[in-house]
């Protein structure tokens, strides 16, 4: 890995290391990695790794397993993650509608966050009449493999969604299940849809059984471009056309409602 430049000023090799390995952990989930995956995937000269996962787990930013062989985040990454949700005041104002449209809908509300062509889940709201086995908040999934992605794909300037588009990797597009859209012509598609209608979906493309609608949420104006969206997921089993129609026109009511308030 070589070191960048940023604004003139020469990039610190061992923070971009630090970064890289934590990032790669964080993206592996609940599955903890051996060190040659970790050297694989980042291309730090092992012995390099070996030293910086040491001082990382020392500082408890990394914590290893009982055989002292994998290696997972440590809970110094939590508290960092869980200070950046409370610093965020866009997320304090978007709760009370969060709230609301779980109250309403008694379905499963997200609210996540686009981080180039991927998303972050932010917050949850979790459906009464389902439980779910895994917290989204603070995972990441491929942009456009969900409704949340989607919608914000489509909501940017053609120009910055060329650029976007272009982090992905060549095609096929990363693959969550058999329905996950893998070619850009046919993303492509999808989003000009979006357009049209205001808001997306996905049919199990990132969770086999559950489909969901996704709307963007409007950019404050005078702030950072923040670009941020809601979705409803609700089991395919008893998503009627009528159903649908109906999550939509409440996520359509709802962004009105947060530009209105937020001007």
């Amino acid at each position: 890995m070589e070191a960048t430049t940023t604004g003139g000023v020469r990039a610190v090799k061992s923070a971009e290391h630090t970064v890289a390995v934590l990032e790669y952990l964080a993206s592996r989930q609940d599955r903890p990695a051996r060190i040659r995956e970790i050297v694989a995937a980042t291309t730090i000269p092992r012995s390099s790794a070996y030293a910086l996962l040491q001082t990382l787990t020392d500082l408890g930013w990394v914590e290893r397993d009982q055989t002292g062989l994998l290696y997972g985040v440590g809970i110094r990454a939590l508290i960092a993650g869980v200070s950046y949700l409370d610093a965020d005041p866009r997320l304090g104002l978007l709760r009370p509608w969060l709230d609301r449209l779980r109250t309403e809908l008694d379905e499963t509300i997200h609210l996540a966050r686009l981080d180039g062509a991927e998303i972050v889940y932010l917050a949850t709201r979790e459906s009464g009449q389902y439980l779910r086995a895994i917290n989204r908040v603070g995972r990441r999934l491929p942009a456009h493999a969900t409704s949340l992605g989607k919608a914000l794909l489509a909501s940017l300037p053609d120009d910055e969604l060329d650029r976007t588009l272009e982090l992905l990797p060549p095609d096929p597009l990363p693959s969550l299940t058999a329905h996950t859209l893998t070619t850009r012509r046919a993303l492509r598609a999808d989003l000009r849809a979006v357009r049209e209608r205001g808001w997306a979906s996905d049919h199990e493309e990132n969770t086999e059984g559950l489909r969901c609608l996704g709307i963007a949420l409007p950019v404050p104006r005078g702030t950072n471009p923040v670009r941020d969206a809601i979705s409803c997921s609700v089991p395919s089993a008893r998503l009627t056309a009528e159903r649908e129609a109906r999550i939509a026109e409440l996520l359509l009511a709802t962004a009105g409602e947060i530009a209105s308030a937020h001007r």
